[in-house]
């Protein structure tokens, strides 16, 4: 097993070990815990979004720009001291929450996340610096810096206005917003548009210039949704939703180029399980646009404000929805790891039990729906259902069939 199949691996560990984190969480509400909430839901969110998403991105990343350019010990050097960071998150958040040594393990992750960025903007090859791509993944990589500035600000803050403070709030909604929808989304439209690259699936420079455009423009501008809990002026809706539509346009202009190639698509080396990946992935990243174009309407800003199932259920929409999916697909895609159409058809099965679930419970805080008794047990055996479709993928990794 070669080192980028080797480090897949060692990422869908951390999606195990996520989704157990999440067993746990459910658990709390059946059960008497004796552990910390808040320090398991730190745990799980910092291994979700930097064990689970980061380092699958780093290996893709690596596979497709840097395999080539022999610097194979710098970034086995960076990739360990990352998981250095992340096991010390994994083990300390649990233990302490946000304590020295969390804070310690955090920031020399982000430390880490510089050097990666520095790697990837040195050695990638001329000749791949030219394509639209690497343009994605170059601004994807920008995006990740930006979002540090959040965890950076957050130290000040607290010594300073403290955790009550809108600033400290707004803080950690400036790395999400950045980290989901910069970070992640442009590096996987990235990775898409290597495959395309790969397989002369021609999109013109003329409408690639304008996705790509449109696309970023709506990341910055889409910030203001992150922030509108505050009850800003209308301008700020109006800002949110402009950012809103720039990124429905954007989609509906990569949707129509792919559509206008579909027989050349459907006659390439996509296997199966990829090119119902990507149908299912576009769908749900179709419904993510529309849920945060909604969001920027004054009503649905403020319930989403106040009903943090339906922001919980966004969130696992994006990562698990679209972020998760396409990973597994691209890491399949490249043969660094092994999918069956099986374990495709049960992790979308079990996410959307999961979110059905998520969200009946944001409407019945809304609507006043019916709420079972027996509510939170169901909640913790499709949880429990997903978990095991994760182990699943993880044990297939292991079969040398």
């Amino acid at each position: 097993m070669n080192i980028t199949k080797k480090h897949s691996v060692i990422a869908l560990g951390y999606f195990l070990i996520i989704a157990i984190l999440g067993v746990l969480l459910r658990c709390f509400s059946i059960a008497v815990i004796d552990f910390n909430y808040k320090h398991i839901v730190h745990a799980h969110s910092h291994v979700a979004l930097l064990g689970w998403v980061y380092s699958a991105l780093m290996v893709l990343i690596y596979q497709l720009y840097l395999k080539k350019a022999n610097i194979e010990k710098k970034y086995k050097r960076i990739f360990w001291f990352t998981q250095f960071t992340i096991v010390g998150m994994l083990v300390t958040f649990p233990i302490t929450g946000y304590a020295l040594f969390s804070i310690l393990f955090s920031t020399l992750f982000i430390i880490a996340s510089y050097l990666l960025g520095y790697l990837v903007f040195k050695h990638t090859p001329k000749a791949s610096k030219a394509t639209n791509s690497y343009k994605c993944i170059k601004w994807s990589l920008w995006y990740m810096i930006l979002s540090s500035v959040g965890p950076w600000a957050l130290g000040i803050i607290m010594n300073t206005l403290g955790e009550t403070s809108s600033w400290y709030r707004n803080a950690i909604y400036f790395y999400l917003h950045f980290q989901y929808n910069g970070w992640f989304i442009v590096a996987l439209f990235g990775v898409l548009f290597y495959i395309f690259e790969e397989i002369k699936i021609n999109i013109s420079n003329r409408k690639f210039q304008q996705f790509f455009w449109l696309l970023n423009f709506g990341v910055i501008f889409t910030f203001v949704i992150s922030i509108l809990w505050m009850k800003l002026p209308l301008l700020a809706n109006f800002i949110a939703g402009s950012g809103a539509l720039l990124q429905l346009f954007a989609f509906g202009i990569l949707l129509k180029e792919i559509i206008k190639q579909k027989e050349k698509i459907n006659i390439t080396t996509f296997s199966p399980i990829l090119s119902i990946s990507l149908k299912v992935i576009l769908f749900f990243y179709s419904i993510k646009l529309i849920i945060q174009f909604i969001g920027t309407i004054p009503y649905f800003a403020n319930l989403a404000s106040t009903n943090i199932d339906f922001v919980i259920g966004y969130l696992h929409w994006i990562f698990l929805g679209v972020v998760s999916l396409a990973l597994l697909a691209f890491l399949s895609y490249f043969k660094l790891i092994k999918l069956t159409k099986s374990s495709i058809v049960l992790y979308i099965t079990g996410f959307l039990l999961t979110e059905l679930f998520i969200y009946y419970r944001g409407l019945v805080a809304w609507k006043g729906f019916y709420y079972p008794n027996n509510y939170p047990y169901l909640l913790v055996t499709v949880s429990v259902f997903f978990m095991i479709v994760i182990g699943y993928i993880l044990t297939l990794q292991f079969n040398r069939k």
